[in-house]
């Protein structure tokens, strides 16, 4: 068993002994584009959802040198008709660049280390195939595969890992780009590989290495495939994790669902959800990743309507996005769309394709973009934020005088993100002034209820044991109308119907004095 060439199957072996979530039918994906003009993948998703242990399941799948049946027994792959026809059948390379990144990070000929290493160990596995005089690794795969007339099954995992660490243009990054040409555009390249998986946080067409490679089919956060069901986990997966540990999937639910990748419309964050049941509480896990340091630097950048779309979203909305401007280069990031397209992939939004829109994916994520929004320089957001669970307090418990006060500090008539003139903007404000309530309630802004719509609906979660709460919004009115529109209009009928007692919360915002008043009336249910 090599350290890159056949590795065996010590990795998948070791996360089966673990907590494991069956995501073995990945492999009948990868298996249905072997010998095609398809073979050469490319998958790209955000840190901490799963992409090595991907490419260790399949380094176990196929690697010749073991026999791997024991593993699979009983597991989604097993039932497919290519199971056999592919299991352990291939010479497998397995590259981990961030290995080659830690040992020569600023080296420009790390490419140079990648291919001699890599042609070291492909001499010591087959000693009896020579390496002549000049032979780079892609000259001595062909000999390989001409003498044993098996193909190899390739794998990179992070093969992005050196364009993040060289800017485009340097010398590093064009060895490197040149290896890859080298490598998956050579004549022999459809001859010397069954298949080839990489990995990665970036879609590659754009990334200065489009002619290296663009013979690869990329999965992504953005258009995953026919993978999307195993880029995450779905409810039904964590409600058998939460049976199985005594967990409240309501909670689990709450915190680390949301993402919508492609066709599925429910994947949850499958690290924060090991975790979590770990640990047998929900918290957030998301700030630990590295990615984190780069986000409140890239929301904060001065293009046009961006910071009215992160608040927007951190109000529970959707911001508009065209994904295909993004030159998937995080050196060159030059507009709001750029910058939402980036925190898509890093996994900070998700993505809704058949709208084009984007938003907060579930209450771990929003914590953070909290987070990142406070390291900003957006004053008025953050008090808003910092004040929000005292909002929350003060509407329980129907202190009208402090919630009208608090909502009027929310905003900073000089220095507002917003032209604060209409209900739809009123709305957004105070949205985010009830930030804090996101741990408790589902939030629906303009609700239909049959005879109108309410501005703002609050629902309880499953076992929350507080009020729903219903706020009508005025311009230049008064709070008592915004009231008798909830009681008139009967918006509390369809609200009743989901939930007990109701909070009736009535706000008009005076232009002329800039000042707000509220009224809080308690409608009970009938028992």
């Amino acid at each position: 068993m090599g350290i890159i060439v056949n590795r065996g199957n010590y990795d998948f072996r070791e996360a089966l002994n673990s907590e494991y979530v069956d995501k073995t039918g990945l492999i009948a994906v990868v298996n249905s584009t072997l010998f095609t003009r398809q073979k050469f993948s490319c998958v790209t998703r955000c840190r901490r959802f799963g992409k090595s242990m991907a490419a260790q399941m399949l380094a176990a799948y196929y690697d010749e040198t073991c026999d791997s049946h024991s593993l699979f027994k009983g597991l989604e792959i097993e039932r497919d008709a290519s199971f056999e026809k592919h299991i352990n059948k291939y010479p497998v390379i397995y590259i981990d660049m961030t290995s080659f990144i830690t040992r020569f990070e600023d080296d420009d000929k790390i490419a140079s280390h990648i291919d001699r290493e890599v042609r070291a160990e492909i001499q010591q596995t087959y000693p009896d195939i020579p390496c002549e005089d000049g032979d780079d690794l892609m000259a001595l795969l062909q000999r390989v595969v001409q003498n044993t007339g098996k193909p190899f099954f390739f794998i990179i995992d992070e093969w992005d890992a050196i364009c993040r660490e060289f800017p485009p243009g340097s010398k590093g990054m064009d060895s490197y780009v040149n290896w890859l040409r080298r490598m998956f555009k050579d004549v022999s390249a459809n001859t010397s590989f069954a298949g080839v998986y990489m990995t990665g946080i970036l879609p590659i067409k754009k990334y200065n290495t489009q002619s290296a490679l663009n013979n690869f089919l990329e999965y992504s956060m953005v258009e995953p495939r026919k993978m999307a069901s195993y880029f995450g986990f779905t409810k039904d997966e964590v409600r058998m994790l939460a049976a199985k540990h005594g967990m409240d999937f309501d909670e689990l639910e709450k915190w680390y669902d949301g993402y919508q990748i492609g066709d599925e419309p429910s994947m949850f964050n499958p690290n924060s959800v090991m975790q979590a049941v770990d640990i047998g509480r929900c918290r957030s896990f998301w700030g630990s990743t590295a990615a984190f340091a780069n986000v409140a630097e890239y929301i904060q950048r001065d293009f046009d309507g961006l910071k009215d779309d992160i608040v927007e979203m951190l109000a529970g909305g959707r911001a508009k996005v065209n994904t295909t401007k993004f030159n998937n280069d995080l050196s060159s990031i030059r507009s709001r769309d750029d910058v939402l397209t980036v925190l898509i992939h890093l996994g900070y939004l998700s993505f809704d394709w058949r709208r084009e829109e984007c938003y907060i994916p579930n209450r771990e994520v929003g914590g953070e973009m909290v987070n990142a929004v406070e390291d900003t320089a957006w004053t008025v957001i953050t008090r808003a934020l910092q004040q929000s669970e005292r909002l929350l307090t003060a509407t329980l418990r129907g202190d009208a005088e402090t919630v009208a006060h608090l909502i009027e500090a929310a905003h900073d008539s000089n220095a507002s993100i917003f032209k604060y003139n209409d209900e739809n903007t009123l709305s957004c404000v105070i949205s985010i002034a009830y930030y804090y309530a996101h741990g408790d309630y589902i939030f629906h802004r303009e609700l239909p209820t049959g005879k109108g719509y309410a501005d703002l609906v609050l629902m309880p979660r499953k076992n929350v044991d507080k009020p729903a709460i219903v706020i009508e919004l005025k311009n230049n009115k008064t709070a008592s109308r915004a009231i008798d529109q909830i009681k008139n209009r009967h918006y509390t009928d369809k609200v009743a119907e989901y939930t007990g007692d109701i909070l009736l919360v009535g706000i008009n915002y005076d232009a002329d004095t800039k000042s707000h008043i509220c009224n809080i009336e308690r409608w009970e249910k009938q028992r």
